[in-house]
């Protein structure tokens, strides 16, 4: 049989756990809150460049090399291509990921986002949930792509 642990202070337990949650929670609102103002900020560096290219601006990198929380890039992709009306490129969902974490889109920075969701594509084509539809015939320098979309049943 199974042993269920006793505490002699139920209460203390209880409240760290609802703390933990509170500030799990709090934790994840600042999260989302720098991702808004990381990307606003780009975007009025860009606006002010737009009007003077030689302007001396201030730039909000964040760092483009941080973790994924554990599936998180997974379920982007997943979702991107059951909502989307045709298969995509891994360009194109690295692209909306870049932009979705609110990284500047620069060539490096798409280019990392692609090794990583070219990796979570290779991952879900070995589970079945992926499918390789052929490749793009309108492409950069750097094509061909290979088009993936969600396995059909």
């Amino acid at each position: 049989m199974e042993q269920e642990t006793v505490f002699d202070r139920e209460l203390t337990v209880a409240g760290l756990i609802a703390k933990q949650r509170e500030l799990s929670l709090a934790l994840e609102e600042h999260r989302e809150a720098v991702k808004r103002l990381t990307l606003h900020l780009y975007h009025i560096s860009e606006a002010i460049l737009i009007l003077d290219p030689k302007a001396s601006i201030v730039r909000s990198k964040p760092n483009n090399h941080n973790r994924a929380k554990k599936g998180s890039i997974k379920r982007f992709v997943l979702n991107t291509l059951r909502e989307s009306s045709g298969p995509m490129t891994s360009r194109q969902l690295a692209e909306l990921w870049t932009h979705e974490c609110g990284y500047e889109p620069n060539e490096t920075t798409i280019n990392a986002m692609r090794r990583r969701i070219s990796s979570c594509i290779k991952a879900s084509v070995n589970q079945g949930l992926l499918e390789d539809v052929g490749q793009t015939t309108d492409h950069d320098a750097n094509g061909p792509y290979k088009l993936w979309r969600i396995q059909s049943s």
